[in-house]
């Protein structure tokens, strides 16, 4: 079999606990590790406690038992290719870059998504490149989020752009076209970000579990039952803004996963467009910060893309906005 064995002992905080939920608590790096896996992987008879299987999911574990699991081989990781794909550069020097990622576009390959990504066409970008210097992302985008990705240049520029990233004078700033009439002018969205249980795929907003995320939001424009908003990250988490906004009642236009679905009820030509959006309507629209190396002020900004715009024509706010 193509498994690689884990093996863990049972601590206090796992004591009395379900055998499905112990292994869940201890493989929280393994992808794959869903409950239902897990419970799968239980009822195989790929979980040994103390040498012997156990294939009861409810099972219960005691302090210091021996647990062994035979896990699935992570895939190899896809050998990444240059392509001559399509890259829209913002700003570039000799230590970083960043590029406008159209909606649709995959930042990095991945199984699904083998080329055409960003990475893609950043090593096209890059083959005159001397050496040691190799394109890595600074950050990434959803699939069906556009704007600014930030791009190093070398190991030591990628380091240095992370610790600049986490600094309270670098601005992150996102367009983002919502649901309803928003009716303040600003918000602060301070809510804990967590993984689902149910699906690791999501993520769900608490007032008490989780990593501390906060967002800060400024109304742009309101038009006919859409809103248009400024969002600034103070913390970046996955998902982050749309689960914030969603969480506020705001939900991002064409969010499949957060968005809700009886936002987009009615017969009218504007919620006709609402329905056809074919992504979230969310844009990377500006990234501030200070270069590592000069100790300027970079100001990055992307275009708003020509979909968002034609949105906001459609939901009467037009351009007045800017």
């Amino acid at each position: 079999m193509n498994d690689f064995h884990r093996t863990l002992i049972a601590d206090r905080g796992d004591a009395g606990r379900r055998l499905d939920l112990v292994l869940r608590r201890h493989l929280r790096d393994v992808g794959a590790a869903t409950r239902t896996r897990v419970q799968t992987w239980i009822a195989r008879g790929q979980v040994t406690v103390n040498g012997r299987p156990v294939r009861r999911a409810a099972a219960r574990a005691a302090f210091g038992d021996l647990i062994v699991a035979a896990l699935p081989a992570p895939a190899p990781r896809p050998i990444m290719g240059a392509e001559d794909v399509p890259l829209e550069i913002l700003y570039e020097d000799d230590h970083l870059l960043a590029v406008d990622k159209p909606a649709g576009t995959v930042v990095h390959p991945t199984y699904k998504h083998g080329d055409g990504t960003v990475m893609n066409a950043l090593l096209w970008h890059a083959r005159g490149w001397p050496a040691p210097q190799r394109p890595s992302l600074v950050g990434r985008l959803d699939k069906d989020t556009s704007g600014i990705v930030l791009v190093a240049k070398s190991a030591a520029m990628h380091a240095a752009l992370q610790r600049t990233m986490s600094t309270a004078a670098t601005r992150k700033d996102y367009l983002a076209v919502v649901h309803g009439r928003v009716n303040v002018a600003r918000s602060r969205i301070d809510m804990r970000l967590a993984r689902d249980s149910a699906d690791r795929r999501r993520v769900v907003a608490s007032d008490s579990a989780g990593a501390a995320s906060l967002t800060h939001v400024e109304r742009l424009a309101r038009g006919a039952d859409v809103s248009l908003l400024r969002c600034r990250l103070a913390t970046g988490r996955t998902h982050q803004i749309r689960v914030h906004l969603a969480a506020r009642g705001w939900p991002i236009v064409g969010d499949r996963v957060y968005g809700d679905p009886r936002a987009l009820r009615g017969d009218s030509a504007l919620a006709a467009a609402l329905r056809a959006f074919p992504r979230q309507a969310l844009h990377a629209s500006r990234l501030a910060f200070v270069h590592p190396i000069t100790g300027c002020a970079v100001v990055i900004d992307a275009p708003v893309p020509a979909d968002i715009e034609r949105l906001l024509i459609d939901a009467g706010i037009g351009t007045g906005w800017r």
